[in-house]
């Protein structure tokens, strides 16, 4: 019943079905299993079958074995979905045939075939994604690496080796692109098979991109080009600047121009969901950052801004600690709305933080996302700004963060029909 038309399609096709709680009987009668990306790799009946000699594979494992074009990988703990589109876009306005893949969008697979050599597809890879693939991009970018999806990686250093296969079966004449200034991915540089390229915040490196004097520069060696004015860029907080030097130093690589990677970088707006500016009302900003799903996006989100804050956050547990994120709300918000499965781990964790703090936050308990704006309305004044950051997955109230912010969007988009008293 849960998949309806999907299974009168499949079964038009001859196609089997094992479902219910015996699904992973007998796996060791198959020669392939395709893995979702969700799918622990570690569960005792899939090991049984790989040890029955039945191969692992995936659908972005297949795509990579078909694909005739050149690709371009893009993973990370934060930031994969923005640098993704604006490496499409620098790409696209450069003159490039583009397709864009893998974690967003439809799936390429079906269209693999008529995928062409003379076409960049730029993939965003999650860890899920990157754990079964045997093939490396062309280039591959790695925006950052912290805490994430410690529900399904058994620790850390699972997580950290699912993403070293981005650059695991490069040679020598792919480049690998890091953040320098993330201590995991700046180690990653040192296992390079290929050429390393770099992009900083804080250094100017032999090859990539970096900022100096409140610009966006590109270095090749000792070759200079200015790209465009820090303050020129659309998008709110430093993460963000570093989503675009890395997609720079991307662009760079393949052979765009400065004169588009400044056209594309000044107009771009962002994406849905991470740190969307919804629409203001009463002179009260609401921002739609349902994308960060872990503790570490929400930090960044709070840092990108200057005015009072109003945080919503909580959601589905991925057992990440919230401890260094509740320091910052401490410090940035004046109001914390929590919902969801952590909203009494990161209450807590608010808690513990304040401890020697003279001032906490306002923090409130709700039960779903309209009482959760309706709580930050009543307690935001002019100038304030609500931001929905969770810092966690979506799947305890919503099957998506998309549907999460859409819901969110839906509520403050609503605001101004309603005549609800706010303070002045």
């Amino acid at each position: 019943e849960a998949l309806g038309s999907r299974y009168d399609e499949f079964a038009q096709l001859g196609v089997g079905f094992q479902l219910g709680r015996e699904y992973l009987e007998d796996l060791g009668r198959f020669e392939f299993l395709f893995v979702a990306p969700g799918v622990p790799k570690n569960l005792p009946e899939i090991v049984l079958a790989q040890r029955n000699g039945t191969i692992l594979s995936s659908e972005m494992n297949l795509f990579f074995e078909e694909c005739q074009a050149r690709i371009i990988g893009i993973t990370g703990s934060s930031g994969k979905t923005t640098t993704t589109t604006l490496v499409a876009e620098l790409l696209s306005a450069s003159g490039f045939s583009v397709r864009v893949g893998g974690n967003i969008g439809e799936p390429l697979l079906e269209e693999v075939e008529a995928i062409g050599a003379d076409t960049w597809v730029v993939l965003e890879l999650s860890s899920f994604q990157l754990q079964l693939l045997q093939r490396s991009p062309e280039i591959a970018l790695v925006t950052n690496v912290s805490p994430n999806h410690l529900d399904i990686h058994p620790d850390m250093d699972d997580y950290i080796d699912a993403k070293k296969r981005i650059y695991k079966y490069q040679n020598p004449r792919d480049w690998l692109v890091v953040n320098a200034d993330n201590e995991i991915t700046r180690a990653m540089a040192e296992e390079a098979a290929g050429q390393v390229a770099w992009f900083s915040r804080l250094d100017q490196p032999r090859r990539g991109a970096y900022v100096v004097d409140d610009r966006v520069m590109l270095t090749r060696e000792d070759h200079l080009v200015e790209v465009c004015h820090i303050n020129e860029i659309r998008l709110l907080g430093d993460h963000n600047v570093e989503n675009i030097l890395g997609a720079v130093a991307v662009a760079d690589l393949v052979g765009c121009g400065p004169e588009a990677m400044h056209d594309v970088i000044t107009s771009f707006a962002g994406v849905a969901h991470r740190l969307e500016f919804v629409q203001e009302t009463d002179g009260i900003r609401y921002y739609n950052d349902s994308k960060a799903t872990t503790p570490t996006g929400t930090i960044a989100a709070l840092h990108s801004f200057d005015q009072p804050l109003i945080l919503i956050a909580g959601g589905y547990d991925k057992h990440l600690p919230f401890d260094e994120m509740a320091e910052v709300v401490i410090d940035q918000a004046k109001v914390v709305v929590l919902l969801g499965d952590t909203r009494d781990q990161i209450a807590k964790a608010i808690e513990d933080a304040g401890t020697e703090r003279q001032q906490l936050p306002l923090v409130f308990k709700v039960k779903d996302m309209a009482e959760a704006v309706a709580c930050a309305r009543n307690h935001a004044e002019k100038g304030d700004a609500v931001l929905l950051s969770p810092a966690c997955a979506s799947y305890d109230m919503f099957r998506s963060f998309e549907e999460r912010g859409d819901e969110f969007r839906r509520i403050v988009q609503s605001i101004a029909t309603q005549r609800i008293p706010t303070h002045s």
